[in-house]
C-alpha cells in the first residue's frame, strides 16, 4: 500500500493539524500527507519546542514544503493551543481547518503497585484532556470548514477529528496485561475513546466525524523496537482508511487494519 494509493476522486483535503508531529506517527503522518498526489493546501504539524534537536526534521521539512507550517503547541496548556489556533486560523484567510489529528500523547511504564497520583494526573492530562480542549478550540474553524464544503455526509475531507487511541485502551480485551501493565496510559486512552463517542454525538449535526484510530504497535519510542509495524507501515495505512472514513464510522474505535476494536 502506498500514498499514490489514496486516489483524488477518494480523498481531496484542503488542510490538516497533527499534534505531537516531531517524530513518531505524528511525523510520518505529516510525510504521508505531503507524498500525497494532491496534497492539502496547508499542513500543520505542531511540536511542543521548535527550537528542540527532537524537531530538527519537521523543521527541515518545512523548508522544502512551503505548504507545511510547524507550530509550537502544548496540549497540556490551554493558552498555548489558544495561540495555535489563532496562527492557523491567520494562515487559512477566511478557510475552515478540515481535519484534526490528536495524536501528540504520552506513556508512563507502570504497575497497579506503584502507580500514583503524579503520573495519572500527567498522562490523563495529555492523552485525554489535551485532545478534548484541541477539539475545543479548533472547533469553530472545524464548523467553518464543513460549512464551506459541497459535500454531503461525513468525511475526513469535509470535517473531521481524529483522536490516537490503543487497542490498550479496549476494556473487553485489556490486551498484553502480562507484558505491560501501564494503567495510567490505558485508562487514559479509554476515556479519550469516551470522549470520541461524545463528540460524535455532539457534532454529527455541525457535519463534523470523529473516530478513534489504533495505529497498531509501532517502533516508536514509546512503542520500542520490539514493536511490530514501522512508522511508514502504519501512517500509509493510517491514510488509507482516514481517506474513506463515513458516517458509518462516526464515533468508531478503528484500527490501523481497518478492522472496528471493541471498547
Amino acid at each position: 500500500m502506498s500514498c499514490s494509493s489514496v486516489k483524488k476522486t477518494e480523498f481531496t483535503v484542503k488542510s490538516v493539524l497533527v499534534t505531537g508531529s516531531n517524530r513518531g506517527i505524528g511525523l510520518g503522518l505529516v510525510k504521508r500527507f505531503l507524498e500525497l498526489p494532491n496534497p492539502p493546501e496547508w499542513i500543520f504539524a505542531t511540536t511542543r519546542e521548535l527550537a528542540g534537536c527532537q524537531s530538527k526534521e519537521v523543521m527541515e521539512l518545512a523548508l522544502k514544503h512551503p505548504n507545511l507550517v510547524v507550530l509550537e503547541l502544548d496540549v497540556t496548556d490551554p493558552n498555548s493551543i489558544k495561540a495555535a489556533a489563532k496562527r492557523v486560523e491567520a494562515h487559512l484567510q477566511g478557510h475552515g481547518l478540515n481535519l484534526l489529528i490528536n495524536n501528540a500523547g504520552m506513556l508512563r511504564v507502570t504497575t497497579m503497585e506503584n502507580e500514583n497520583v503524579e503520573t495519572m494526573a500527567i498522562v490523563y492530562l495529555t492523552n485525554t484532556v489535551g485532545p478534548l480542549l484541541m477539539s475545543q478550540e479548533f472547533l469553530p474553524l472545524l464548523k467553518k470548514a464543513a460549512q464551506q464544503s459541497t459535500q454531503t455526509g461525513l468525511s475526513c475531507s469535509k470535517a473531521a477529528i481524529l483522536n490516537m487511541s490503543s487497542i490498550a485502551a479496549s476494556i473487553e480485551v485489556v490486551p498484553l496485561w502480562e507484558l505491560r501493565k501501564t494503567p495510567s496510559y490505558r485508562c487514559s486512552k479509554a476515556a479519550l475513546n469516551m470522549i470520541t463517542r461524545c463528540l460524535s454525538l455532539e457534532y454529527k449535526d455541525c457535519g463534523i466525524l470523529c473516530t478513534s484510530i489504533h495505529p497498531g504497535w509501532v517502533k516508536t519510542r514509546m512503542g520500542t523496537e520490539a514493536a511490530l509495524q514501522t512508522v511508514e507501515e502504519t501512517t500509509q495505512a493510517i491514510l488509507k482508511i482516514i481517506s474513506t472514513l463515513s458516517e458509518k464510522e462516526n464515533g468508531s474505535f478503528m484500527g490501523w487494519d481497518g478492522k472496528i476494536y471493541p471498547w
